[in-house]
């Protein structure tokens, strides 16, 4: 497996099922922007392109709920629900 494989942010959001089309994952980030950490530090971006790798952590809030998950896997396709809940891992929200 490549270490350096990366997939744009946009994407992977639609693909881990957050969002159900593409476009509506796209207008969410440059709307309201995601908080994307990697090696111990956190920047915001709004840019759908930002390269998301594995062990990142994405963090973001839709629908009046906060949603911190670690990226597991980047996948290959937007496949079924099981599939999906596969390439992330939800993290506990911080006191």
């Amino acid at each position: 497996m490549n270490e350096e494989a990366s997939l744009r942010l946009d994407i992977w959001l639609w693909r881990a099922r957050f969002f159900k089309t593409r476009a509506l994952s796209t207008a969410h980030i440059k709307g309201h922007g995601v908080r994307l950490s990697r090696l111990g530090q956190t920047r915001k971006t709004d840019k759908p392109g930002t390269g998301l790798t594995v062990g990142d952590v994405v963090t973001f809030g839709k629908a009046g709920r906060i949603y911190s998950v670690e990226v597991l896997d980047l996948g290959d396709r937007r496949g079924p629900a099981e599939e999906a809940r596969a390439l992330y891992r939800p993290l506990e929200a911080e006191p």
